[in-house]
């Protein structure tokens, strides 16, 4: 039975990264890729279900409030959604998983501060200290990152942590401090290729989790701001023309579930990959 189970996972995964893979490719490719400009408006060809053609304009996926291309807009929110979501987990990877291997390296004072900071930032939780924080820093691009990546660095920390502190005793790093070894050696050649693994799984699900505090903060007007196309802010204006204009909301919504549940289960078979329990 589970050797069944293997195989049928095994085989889900290629169509999982497809989806991804084609994600990335329409984020990196959206002025190719794009019918119309995303922000064109068209007030003639306003709330046109799919496959309409206003004054010689095709929607293929329909049209908003303002006649703007739907396709057009969902390809250019792909890119906007992506781009913060790579970003933010790379500043916020790189700084959790420095201050974590810093805690268990050096121990005593640096490891009581940067833990109970992590333990402070963790206590808040974290969409209500992102609404916070941009509503004081102003939404935009810039800012929207950087506050995704103040509300996660303290688990990539934690991680980190636990992780350096497995590692820190094995005999090839106490010889390696023996020898002379430099402390920023030792983190870079011994530690990190060691505790690599655990945090690259961290890193996909919460790539999928930072898709959705984009979306949910442009959704409440704190992120990417108009006319810029973004997932969220689409399904916030579709919300009002559910009942005569489902397309508004339902189109980007799909793009929301399929890219954030093929992260995940991407991130489940990479955990069941890399855990040595499951080999």
């Amino acid at each position: 039975m589970s050797n069944l189970f293997g195989k049928i996972r095994l085989g889900a995964v290629s169509p999982v990264v497809v989806i991804l893979v084609t994600f990335v490719l329409v984020a990196v490719f959206a002025p190719l890729l794009a019918p119309h400009d995303p922000n064109a408006q068209n007030l003639l060809g306003r709330l046109n279900p799919p496959g309409s053609t206003i004054r010689g304009v095709h929607y293929l996926l329909g049209s908003d409030e303002l006649g703007r291309d739907l396709l057009s807009r969902l390809i250019y929110g792909a890119r906007i959604s992506l781009s913060v979501a790579f970003l933010s987990i790379l500043l916020s990877g790189t700084v959790g998983s420095f201050l974590g291997m810093l805690a268990a390296y050096l121990r005593g004072p640096y490891e009581i501060l940067i833990m109970r900071m992590a333990d402070i930032f963790l206590s808040i939780p974290a969409i209500l200290f992102a609404i916070i924080t941009v509503a004081v820093l102003g939404p935009g691009f810039i800012n929207i990152i950087i506050v995704l990546a103040l509300t996660r660095w303290p688990r990539y920390a934690r991680v980190a942590y636990g992780q350096t502190l497995s590692v820190n005793n094995m005999p090839y790093v106490r010889l390696s401090r023996f020898m002379g070894a430099s402390s920023v050696r030792i983190l870079a050649r011994h530690i990190l290729p060691n505790i690599i693994g655990p945090l690259a799984v961290i890193t996909t699900l919460e790539f999928g989790l930072m898709v959705i505090f984009e979306a949910g903060l442009s959704f409440l007007g704190l992120g990417v701001q108009p006319p810029t196309a973004s997932w969220g802010g689409m399904l916030s204006s579709g919300r009002n023309y559910v009942a005569t204009a489902w397309w508004i909301a339902m189109f980007p919504g799909m793009c929301l579930f399929m890219l954030v549940l093929s992260v995940n289960i991407f991130g489940d078979g990479l955990h069941d990959k890399l855990d040595p329990k499951t080999r």
